[in-house]
């Protein structure tokens, strides 16, 4: 059966995840994580940013803020601080990041929502792993020139990126990827990305399945950090897709044994089942990209389900065979 027949399996699905198995009933954090004591700081410097009015200003910011000078704007890379704050003052003149700011404060006008659910993602991280620093937490408006920075001491969250995917202003993305970018996503996006503070890797290993088991483990933390948070905004696939996937998961599986590609190391390989693309075309054009990394993701859920492993243990662990051998994996048959 071709794989166009078989992803029209998936209409038989509901299209709710009914064919998913990481959506829990009961997905409330434990009240011992939620009732911690946490002291997070989140800064709207866009709004100092925008108050300001003169070189002197921005001089002042700078010397306020130094992790996210340090981070963000690299005064390393100006001939002197003159330099940068005299570029600071011209973005900061410029018509259009003016319009582009008033249309970031309307959508995030209140910004308390993000914030309690990193309260409670970093209540989890630091639960399940107390060396884990709250970073330092800033909003700013990068005129669609950066969308995270996520550093173990700060974390920048460029809000323009955010905007609805049908506001007038939007990055210069691919659409696949543009509809990614919107309010549900930033909180899985930085906790995914924190995710690489804990996830042991083996660096001489390059093989396809070592890259699946590495995005595996981190939508594995990110799902058991935020529990309650849909697939769909950590894999960042539609819930049609998820549905479909889950209804071709025997096809998709023996596409990767028949070929023999666990073990591949040629990077351009890699790169057609792991990388960003609208479609994994080696498969087919209605197979959505990185489908190498939601396999991955099954296969890391197996592992921690059939062999009882905490995440801590999960994500030392730098074996992506062993974790592949002793997951037991099997894809589930269509519903």
């Amino acid at each position: 059966m071709k794989y166009s027949n078989l992803f029209w399996i998936a209409g038989i699905c509901l299209l709710i995840f009914s064919c998913g198995k990481k959506e829990e009933e009961n997905c409330e954090l434990d009240s011992e994580i939620l009732n911690q004591e946490l002291d997070l700081e989140i800064v709207r410097l866009e709004r100092e940013f925008f108050d300001a009015k003169s070189q002197e200003d921005f001089s002042f910011l700078i010397e306020k803020y130094p992790e996210f000078t340090e981070t963000y704007l690299r005064p390393d890379l100006y001939p002197s601080l003159d330099t940068l704050t005299a570029e600071l003052l011209m973005i900061h003149q410029d018509s259009s990041m003016r319009t582009l700011n008033d249309s970031v404060q309307l959508v995030f006008n209140d910004f308390s929502d993000i914030e309690k659910e990193l309260e409670t993602a970093f209540k989890a991280i630091k639960y399940y792993f107390p060396e884990f620093q709250v970073p330092k937490v800033y909003t700013f408006v990068s005129g669609f020139n950066t969308d995270l920075v996520v550093t173990e001491e700060v974390i920048v969250i460029g809000l323009d990126y955010f905007l609805p995917p049908t506001h007038e202003f939007q990055p210069e993305l691919a659409r696949y990827m543009a509809e990614r970018y919107d309010r549900p996503y930033i909180v899985p996006m930085i906790v995914t990305a924190i995710s690489s503070q804990f996830n042991n890797t083996n660096p001489q290993d390059n093989t396809l399945l070592a890259e699946m088991i590495y995005y595996g483990k981190a939508y594995h933390f990110t799902k058991a950090i935020i529990p309650c948070t849909s697939d769909q905004f950590i894999i960042g696939y539609t819930p049609d897709e998820i549905s479909e996937c889950y209804a071709n998961e025997e096809f998709i599986w023996s596409h990767f044994v028949q070929n023999e590609l666990l073990y591949e190391t040629n990077p351009f390989e890699i790169r057609k089942y792991m990388g960003e693309a609208p479609f994994t075309d080696a498969i087919s054009t209605k197979a959505p990209g990185r489908l190498g990394r939601w396999l991955g993701w099954n296969i890391v859920d197996d592992y921690v389900m059939n062999q009882d492993v905490t995440l801590q243990m999960l994500m030392m662990n730098p074996d992506a065979e062993l974790i592949f051998r002793q997951s037991g994996y099997r894809p589930r048959p269509p519903a």
